[in-house]
């Protein structure tokens, strides 16, 4: 097999096709090349429901252990119950899992122990040249003492410790549906909601790696439709959906309307600001709602604006101490779990703060829903720079608008901003609007459509 790392060893993973561009021979490599970067004496290793993450999981942990690394299996777990277990167990970790991409996929997060990130120049360069220069020459001598693999369940541990973050104990009695998407939600949500007083309707929580009723992937609409045509058809409280390696989560209202992720962000904000005094910094990407950091400053708290993606946010986190942060695709952060994303934890709030009050979820989150925004709208252009060019050129020197660079090109106004960042993989532009009004956030959007398709 000819290997391509740098269409397989992404920015912040390894993703790609089984067994097109990666195998377990190369999963060995990578988990060689993991122990020699991260210079650790033990690792843990879990991984998701893929057909294929068995044997690559396995293949890393022996990869690992020739080189004298005692590993821990965790076997079948979410993305965020292996950063419990780093965290807990304080070991670097590795997850196998292509999140919500097709069955064909598989691929690794990894991290240093207390679940910090492994990016690229965080360790992933290094990991990717020495699983380059291995395919060339061969792996590596096995050390003389080869580690151990063993085996160690987290899931009823996992559990107790989301229970512990958030009180749910005096809430009123739920019911809600879950749509696993055939992930790995089905098997972290029953433990966590176990024993509290919810009325669970499960969708597709059989685990099936082909995903056989629909992709894992709730930013796509198409994928949310069940969901929103079962929560009210149960006269259900809320709905909640899972991606593949359920670190994510997203949730839709008693009438089945989506719930934007920045409003779930503020009033997560909200909440953890309210458990720490009143006082903290709470991170958002430059993509979030301006709600977001509006709620957060109403709340006492400090926000602080980042660039997409988990790196920068966990980054941040870090340097600022912070209690929170989220981004706009539904991932939620928190300092209480080791700066890591936890789709789960959120879910925990949201029922929390729903079941803490009488009314709906659709008024709850109304507070943190203020503003018309587009959603990403992707636009495959020939010539990146040529395009933000033409759109600096066009707003520049206006009285009324600031431009900045931290992550693409943002453009504001006193009542509406946009923001065009360029994709890293594929010649796409990306754009995001919002502002006061639907009609204002229309006009937004089709004037900086018109100039990045022009």
């Amino acid at each position: 097999m000819t290997v391509d790392l740098s269409q397989l060893v992404k920015a912040y993973d390894v993703r790609g096709v089984v067994p097109d561009q990666w195998d377990e021979h190369l999963a060995a490599l990578f988990g060689a090349a993991f122990a020699q970067v991260t210079g650790a004496a033990a690792i843990v290793v879990g991984h998701d429901m893929r057909p294929s993450s068995p044997g690559l999981s396995r293949a890393f942990a022996r990869g690992a252990a020739d080189l004298g690394v005692d590993v821990t299996e965790i076997g079948l777990c979410s993305t965020d119950q292996l950063y419990y277990a780093s965290g807990a167990l304080d070991l670097p970790g590795a997850m196998f899992t292509a999140s919500h991409n097709p069955a064909r996929y598989n691929g690794i997060k990894m991290c240093r122990a207390g679940a910090a990130p492994v990016g690229q120049d965080t360790g992933l360069g290094e990991i990717r040249e020495l699983a380059e220069r291995w395919l060339e020459e061969g792996a590596p001598e096995p050390a003389a003492r080869p580690g151990t693999l063993s085996s160690r369940e987290t899931l009823e541990d996992y559990a107790a410790h989301l229970r512990s973050l958030v009180d749910l104990t005096s809430i009123r009695p739920l019911k809600v549906v879950v749509d696993a998407g055939n992930g790995m939600g089905g098997h972290t949500v029953p433990p966590v909601f176990a024993g509290l007083p919810l009325t669970l309707v499960p969708m597709y929580f059989e685990l099936d790696g082909t995903f056989p009723n629909h992709e894992a992937n709730p930013l796509d609409p198409a994928n949310l439709v069940d969901l929103q045509k079962r929560v009210p058809a149960e006269g259900a409280d809320l709905g909640i959906a899972f991606d593949g390696d359920a670190d994510r989560c997203f949730v839709v209202d008693e009438n089945g309307d989506p719930v934007s992720p920045s409003a779930i962000t503020a009033l997560v904000a909200a909440r953890e600001l309210a458990r720490n005094g009143g006082t903290g910094t709470v991170i958002h990407n430059l993509i979030t709602s301006r709600t977001v950091p509006e709620v957060v400053r109403e709340n006492g708290g400090t926000p602080a604006r980042t660039r997409v993606g988990h790196s920068f946010i966990k980054a941040e986190m870090a340097r600022t101490g912070a209690i929170f942060g989220g981004e706009h695709s539904a991932h939620y952060y928190f300092k209480d779990f080791w700066n890591a994303d936890t789709g789960m934890l959120a879910a925990l709030h949201v029922l929390a703060a729903l079941g803490g009050q009488d009314g709906p979820l659709s008024g709850l989150v109304a507070q943190y829903d203020r503003y018309a925004g587009s959603g990403e709208i992707n636009s495959t252009v020939a010539d990146q720079g040529a395009r933000l060019t033409a759109i600096r050129t066009a707003y520049e020197g206006r009285a009324d608008v600031t431009l900045d660079d931290l992550d693409g090109l943002t453009v504001a106004a006193a009542d509406w901003w946009f923001n065009v960042r360029p994709s890293n993989t594929e010649p796409l532009l990306r754009l995001n609007a919002e502002a006061k009004d639907e009609a204002t956030m229309r006009k937004i959007r089709d004037e900086a459509l018109a100039i990045i398709r022009g």
